[in-house]
């Protein structure tokens, strides 16, 4: 099994998939930390945090509730002041949100008066303002269409599933033709069964854009059928990365495929005995 040991930078960005060998950071997190003030005195939620991600790379993160997990996604999302240290996307320093990093949360959000193409077309009239109608709904559709709602356009958000309007944040998300897409555990409000229906839909569309990803999940199994890397956390306060572990299997991934992989319990067993820790 390959697991990248506690090392140096240079040495982390040595061990990556195969398929990312080469590619550029397209997201980096240097000396991190995120302080809140309390009556008390600062609360320290992250510190010295440094975290890589390749172009393309599709990344889990796991840790105990607390950890700060959310609390880095909203700060890679522009969502959450930085208190120390810098995030950079593509070389430039995140300051505040913008389209470029996309986000899905656990509830998908939508407006209930509205359907899912009008839903949809929100985030897509904002980031293509000078597209035509029809261009702006072509592309409206089209990721609509990904995600297995072509049939439903026009039924209001209030009509849908609760797995159907996670499909059109997950649409919206896409939508956007972000650089970076975040993913606040978007599955775990779902049925195993929906679940799993939606984590191979996620890696279609993905496998597709070629976009870097990035998973909040407290889910271990979902973290390695997902993810190129699992992310680990320490617990708080003053979390930081405690491991990283490499999943080197073949894209695209068939689910069965990867249960029978003979590895696949080695890994489970390492994340589960860092969360036991």
């Amino acid at each position: 099994m390959e697991v990248i040991e506690k090392a140096g930078e240079d040495l982390k960005e040595l061990m990556v998939v195969d398929r990312l060998k080469g590619k550029p950071v397209m997201l980096r997190c240097k000396d991190l930390k995120k302080v809140y003030p309390t009556a008390n005195g600062d609360y320290v939620v992250l510190e010295d945090l440094q975290l890589h991600i390749r172009q393309g790379e599709f990344i889990s993160i796991i840790g105990h509730s607390g950890c700060g997990k959310s609390t880095l996604l909203s700060m890679i999302a522009g969502l959450n002041d930085i208190s120390g240290g810098q995030i950079l996307l593509d070389k430039e320093p995140v300051r505040d949100a913008g389209p470029d990093r996309a986000v899905v949360f656990q509830s998908p959000s939508l407006f209930p008066w509205m359907t899912a193409l009008q839903n949809v077309m929100i985030g897509v009239k904002q980031v293509f303002p000078h597209a035509t109608k029809k261009q702006k709904l072509d592309i409206c559709k089209h990721y609509l269409n990904k995600v297995g709602l072509g049939s439903d356009f026009n039924k209001r958000a209030t009509e849908l599933s609760q797995g159907m309007q996670q499909r059109v944040g997950i649409a919206r998300a896409f939508a956007l033709k972000p650089k970076v897409l975040l993913l606040d555990e978007p599955f775990g409000m779902l049925d195993s069964l929906t679940r799993g229906e939606l984590q191979d839909v996620l890696l279609e569309v993905w496998q597709r854009e070629k976009i870097t990803a990035v998973m909040i999940t407290h889910d271990v199994d979902e973290s390695i059928f997902l993810a190129d890397r699992v992310i680990m956390m320490t617990s708080g306060p003053s979390a930081r990365i405690g491991d990283e572990l490499i999943i080197p299997f073949e894209r695209p991934r068939n689910r069965i495929e990867v249960l029978e992989h003979p590895d696949y319990y080695d890994y489970r067993g390492y994340l589960m005995d860092f969360l036991e820790d």
